[in-house]
């Protein structure tokens, strides 16, 4: 257990709590909420929300538990590697493949394949997801960058948190469209009705944006790409939902009556990020997932 005390001075006054122990403590945004759920950090001997505004003479006390071994077993995987070097590595993940462990189901996901690959992943996100720094639904495939350090992890998800780092997907939808693009901007929280699901509400909610592109309609079907300008869980599967053109196969928010793909048909097709060490504008594709491609080679033939 490390123990950080931080007196507020002149400088740091005005500034949200959760900033400044981010700052101060070389801690990401994420690990930052996690400590405050987890009641510890202290302001003044109080607990406060993150946003609490800092005050000169604050005494903000944070204690920073040790890292918990991993309890998740490596095994031998092979892992489409698209690249990779001391900082980062960018994978292009298989359709069917779970991104990280969960209580009861700690095997054959990608971060036991990366544990064999790698002698150490950043640990910034806990035990259950060293160096993942954002991920994909299971079902979706494509593109997904790891951090191999602490230092490339904070890099990256400041990157995301400042809309930076850029993702874009296909997918095949229902119904064509009648226009050539368009942009969802609609909130997304845990689903009032459904805690197994995400969706548009007002409620306990967070901003989430999805540009989208219509690429080619077909009779009943559209192929689209999409741009996030925000990482919501199941995202785009919940705003084109929302806007009556639900992905294809999808079990979770799509219709009963559709492709047979096995899970949605939504692709990681693209990623770009600075690199966290060299500063370079790094750029990836994907080509498409075989299941995938056979569909759109089908609705293309059918017209």
């Amino acid at each position: 257990m490390e123990n950080k005390i931080i007196t507020i001075t002149e400088e740091m006054a005005g500034t949200r709590m959760d900033k400044i122990v981010s700052k101060t403590c070389d801690l990401s945004r994420t690990r930052v909420k996690e400590l405050l759920e987890q009641e510890k950090i202290h302001v003044n001997d109080q607990l406060e929300k993150g946003s609490y505004t800092c005050k000169v003479n604050d005494t903000i006390t944070v204690e920073i538990p040790d890292n918990q071994p991993l309890d998740v077993k490596p095994e031998k995987m092979d892992l489409d590697i698209i690249y990779e070097d001391h900082d980062v590595l960018v994978i292009n993940k298989p359709k069917g493949m779970v991104v990280h462990p969960a209580p009861g189901h700690l095997e054959h996901t990608l971060v036991n394949g990366l544990l064999y690959h790698c002698d150490d992943l950043s640990g910034i996100n806990g035990v259950l997801r060293p160096g993942i720094v954002h991920r994909i639904d299971k079902d979706t495939s494509g593109l997904l960058v790891v951090a191999k350090n602490d230092n490339a992890h904070m890099a990256l998800s400041s990157q995301l948190a400042d809309k930076t780092c850029h993702r874009e997907y296909v997918a095949i939808v229902h119904h064509p469209f009648n226009h050539s693009y368009g942009t969802i901007d609609a909130p997304i929280g845990r689903d009032p009705k459904d805690r197994q699901k995400m969706a548009v509400t007002e409620k306990n909610s967070k901003p989430a944006v999805t540009h989208f592109q219509v690429l080619q309609n077909f009779k009943d079907y559209a192929y689209i790409r999409c741009q996030l300008e925000t990482g919501r869980t199941h995202q785009i599967r919940v705003h084109m939902a929302y806007i009556g053109h639900p992905i294809a196969g999808d079990p979770k928010y799509g219709y009963r009556k559709t492709i047979a793909a096995n899970g949605q048909l939504l692709h990681a097709c693209a990623l770009e990020f600075i690199h966290p060490t060299t500063h370079e504008h790094m750029h990836f594709e994907a080509p498409l997932d075989p299941t995938f491609e056979k569909i759109l080679k089908q609705l293309e033939t059918e017209g």
